[in-house]
Parts: C-alpha cells; structure tokens; sequence
C-alpha cells in the first residue's frame, strides 16, 4: 500500500512542481511585496514593513472607481447573463429540428477573440465626425437623441461595458445549460404531463432543482470572471481606462505595474490581495448557499 502511495505522489510530482512554481511562490512573493512600503523594482530596497501599502489603495480615487466599477459590472452582468441564457437553453431545448445549427449560432461568439468583439461593439455605439454610430440611427429613428455611448457620460459608457460583458459570457453559459436540460431524465417530464402538471410548475419543481448544480457552477464562475474583467473593457475603451473612468481592479493592478502609472509592484501587490479576498469571500458565500439550496 506504502509503494502505491510513492508511485501516486512520483505522478503527481511535475503537477506539484508546475504548480508550486508559477502559483504557490508568485503567492508567496506577492504577499510580502504587498507588506514592503518604498518598494524599489530597480535596486530591489525598501525602507520598511506595514500596512501602508493596503491604506494607499484603499484610499486611492482610482482604485474606488475601479472598484466601483467591477461590482456594478459583476451584480448586472451575472444574473442577467445567467437569466438570459437559461430562457435562451430552455428555447433551445424544445426545438427537434435544427436545434445543433442553432447551438452552433450561439456558441460563435465565445470562439470569437473578445478584442474583435471589442472592436465591433465600438464600431457600433461610437460616434464619429462621419457617423453617429449604427445604434444611435435606431435611436434618432425612433425619435430619441443620439448618445456618445463611448466618450460620454458614465451611464452611457457602463451601459455599453454590461452588454458587451453579457454577450461575451452568454455563450458558454448557453452551452453548459443546454447540455444539463438534456441530461434531465425524460420520464419525469412524462409523469408530470400525465398528471397534468403545469408548465411553470415543471420547471420549478423537476428542472430547475435538476440543474440547480449547473446554476450555481455558473453564478460562481461568473462572479469569478467578472471580477477578473480587464481585456474586454481595453477593447472597447482603449488602454488609458483611468481617463475614460472604465477602470477595473484587474486594470488598476496592471496600470500599477506596467501602466502610465507604473513603477509600484508594492501596490499592485496590494491591491490584488484585495481582489483575492473580495473573491474568496463572495465564492464562499456562493458555495454555501449553493449546497443549501442543492440539497432536495
């Protein structure tokens, strides 16, 4: 039994050892950047230890916008990325012809690079000196004013960053839900008919605690990845995001090591630390939660 355990623990070795390289030791060594205050990258000195760091970023206005920002982008997009996809998998799980064409269609856009995507959303809600923009004849057409969605005021521009994070994330959740509503045994669906079960009730009380693990895998992962959003608001905003008031906690981070702002590993330190503990917090809630409400 002894020799089996060595044997499992030589198999894992280059897994342990890949991971404890480049995730345990960054980990490490960002929790004590984050405690040296005058941190210099080019003579690799400081001047002492503290909290100083974390009280810079905190009260730092770019980091509360950024944090501003990345909770109002996580609390719409997630349930309405989640709401929208799951009507849309349900839609998808009736149809018996050409259900696999139209899966294909609603997949495309997570196969698609996000900075394209960025780019066309831009092209779309931006004005120009030679156009106001595709969305912005629709709204003139029905008798509105048109908007600078991307250089105007901050609703506008965040209105624009919750769509575009909802039709970049939609797919995936599409296609996990898709595949739990199929997996769902049909003779319950059968035995409710029978019965005379109402089609809401159907999907309360058999699909819904059916999926229910799909679901909150979903939220959680959502959560995670809305609170790591950076790329898709570059893409549409450009890189000085700061300027544009767009600015997410992964975004102060990068700006505080390779930005126009760069130069302070100390305080990115920081600041990601308190990512870190903003989204182990909420995913442990999630979890809980989720294991209550799985429980039927």
């Amino acid at each position: 039994m002894q020799k089996k355990n060595w044997k499992a623990w030589l198999y894992l070795l280059p897994a342990i050892a890949f991971l404890s390289v480049f995730m345990v030791y960054p980990l490490i060594d960002v929790f004590v950047y984050s405690f040296e205050e005058g941190y210099n990258s080019a003579s690799q000195t400081f001047w002492g230890t503290g909290l100083y760091n974390y009280s810079y970023v905190l009260h730092d206005p770019y980091f509360l916008q950024a944090v501003k920002n990345t909770f109002i982008l996580v609390i719409i997009t997630v349930p309405v990325s989640t709401g929208l996809a799951l009507l849309i998998s349900l839609g998808l799980n009736s149809i018996r012809r050409l259900r696999d064409f139209f899966q294909t269609v609603f997949f495309l856009p997570y196969v698609t690079n996000t900075l394209a995507v960025g780019m066309v959303f831009m092209i779309l809600f931006k004005k120009t000196p030679y156009s106001d923009g595709l969305i912005n004849l629709l709204i003139r057409f029905f008798g509105g004013q048109s908007v600078d969605f991307i250089d105007g005021p901050y609703w506008a521009k965040l209105l624009v960053m919750c769509i575009y994070t909802v039709w970049v994330v939609m797919p995936f959740k599409i296609l996990i839900l898709t595949s739990a509503l199929a997996s769902v045994p049909q003779d319950y669906y059968n035995a409710a008919r029978v019965d005379g079960t109402p089609p809401l009730r159907i999907f309360t009380r058999i699909t819904l605690p059916m999926i229910a693990p799909m679901v909150f895998y979903l939220v959680i992962t959502g959560f995670i990845g809305a609170f790591k959003a950076y790329s898709d608001e570059v893409a549409i905003f450009g890189t000085n995001l700061n300027a544009a008031g767009m600015n997410t906690i992964v975004g102060y981070v990068y700006d505080m090591l390779y930005g126009d702002s760069g130069g302070y590993p100390s305080y990115a330190s920081a600041a990601a630390l308190i990512l870190f503990a903003i989204v182990l917090t909420i995913t442990v809630i999630n979890l809980m939660i989720s294991r209550k409400s799985t429980q039927f």
